[in-house]
């Protein structure tokens, strides 16, 4: 099998994985024990986590802990929608269809797109695969990076971009959301990634970005990780984006430890056939009968291989009806309140923890997190606050630990939060401080 791909042995298969990352010796585990051995030895395990629903949660940085209601998960888990897979023979799949049509509308509304896909694996990947798309509508192959998009989104961009030999400028982190990005745009650019409310939680206005952007022919590829916000804040598309991508986690789909998650993803009508994943159409049928189908599936990976727009194999079908069932029970009106709350709640901790001697909130406008620069390091700090039984934040080296920034908190604030809540961040806070 070797000699078949043509390399001398299987070390190579790893080739491009750091020297630093490969194990020397194998991990230190039994090699063998009974399965009820295991159950226990894992529970134990799982008995230290702390839950989010235990204790006073702060948490956010691109995962958010809202109410799921109990209506949703009973949906999702009738047979039918539980049991199905890939909608590839329409006749025996239109309740399928029919919701991911549903999904996509959805969407299309949310980010004030013309189209959308029947989602992506996440938003990281969707946003590797935005900027994928968008080197194959302007024949270019480089891509700027904001330095407030989310890190854990940048390294997949950049390793997506390092396997197809394209150009990645990424900006230094941006704490104030004030880089000037429009210089870094010429044409020799394909696309600028721009994320609102970014990772450090501002709110940020893309009108500027994307003239530039169509002044030079790239595209604007904005990018979301909190799809509540939507439900309260200008859309990307009204604002000039020729792509919108984010992560649908927060509407119908609770914390998971990073997964299984849902990827938005939606365009100008004009770029449909770049967009990555599948899409489903409405048609009807012989008798006149209305129907749904999958919709340009001749450039789809399971039909054209190597030639597809992309070689995602499938949608994350399950957490896009959880988020569609969850949408239709909010409606339009229904999410601008949720959104309000959101609003609300934070803007109340962010007063209270201003007061707070050796904590200063540094965002000017965002939604439901900011960012909180603190007298002492942020990851011991949090560390202290787990010990009291309140989980604050993510500090900021977690996600860039040679950023220099340890003293930044990003702190997240839905609606699950009461005032209980906030009272015992603020006090363990200034025990801490």
């Amino acid at each position: 099998m070797l000699a078949r791909i043509g390399v001398q042995s299987v070390d190579e298969l790893f080739a491009d994985i750091p020297k630093t990352m490969l194990l020397k010796e194998p991990i230190d585990l039994p090699r063998r024990k009974g399965e009820l051995e295991v159950e226990r030895i894992l529970s134990r395990m799982s008995s230290k986590n702390v839950s989010a629903s235990s204790v006073p949660f702060f948490v956010g940085a691109g995962a958010y802990k809202h109410h799921v209601p109990a209506t949703v998960d009973h949906l999702i888990q009738r047979s039918e929608f539980l049991t199905s897979y890939t909608p590839y023979q329409p006749e025996i799949a239109q309740g399928t269809l029919q919701y991911l049509f549903e999904f996509q509308t959805q969407v299309a509304a949310l980010t004030g797109m013309d189209v959308a896909n029947a989602s992506m694996y996440d938003g990281s990947t969707g946003t590797g695969e935005a900027v994928l798309m968008a080197h194959r509508v302007t024949k270019r192959r480089k891509a700027v990076l904001s330095g407030s998009l989310h890190p854990h989104y940048v390294d997949v961009v950049k390793t997506l971009s390092e396997m197809a030999s394209d150009d990645v400028v990424t900006m230094g982190p941006d704490v104030s959301g004030t880089e000037d990005i429009l210089s870094q745009i010429d044409d020799s650019v394909s696309c600028v990634v721009v994320q609102t409310p970014d990772v450090f939680g501002n709110v940020r206005d893309l009108e500027a970005i994307a003239a530039k952007a169509q002044q030079h022919g790239a595209l604007l590829i904005a990018v979301f990780t909190e799809a509540v916000s939507l439900g309260l804040l200008q859309s990307p598309g009204s604002m000039g984006a020729d792509i919108v991508v984010g992560e649908g986690q927060s509407i119908g789909n609770a914390l998971n430890f990073g997964g299984p998650y849902v990827g938005l993803f939606a365009a100008k009508s004009k770029y449909i056939r770049q967009m990555p994943g599948r899409l489903c159409g409405e048609t009807v049928d012989a008798d006149g009968n209305r129907g749904f189908v999958l919709t340009l599936s001749t450039r789809e990976q399971h039909i054209r291989r190597d030639k597809a727009t992309s070689n995602i194999c499938t949608n994350s079908g399950l957490c896009c009806l959880a988020f569609t069932i969850h949408m239709t029970l909010l409606g339009q009106a229904g999410l601008t309140r949720l959104a309000r709350v959101n609003h609300a709640n934070a803007v109340k901790l962010a007063d209270l923890l201003d007061d707070v001697s050796g904590a200063e909130v540094l965002n000017k406008a965002f939604f439901n997190e900011f960012t909180v620069k603190l007298s002492k390091p942020a990851a011991e700090v949090v560390e202290r606050l787990a010990e009291k039984g309140v989980l604050a934040g993510v500090p900021v080296s977690r996600l860039l630990p040679e950023a220099g920034l340890d003293n930044l908190l990003l702190v997240a604030s839905t609606e699950v939060n009461t005032d209980d809540d906030r009272a015992a961040l603020v006090a363990a806070l200034k025990e801490v401080l």
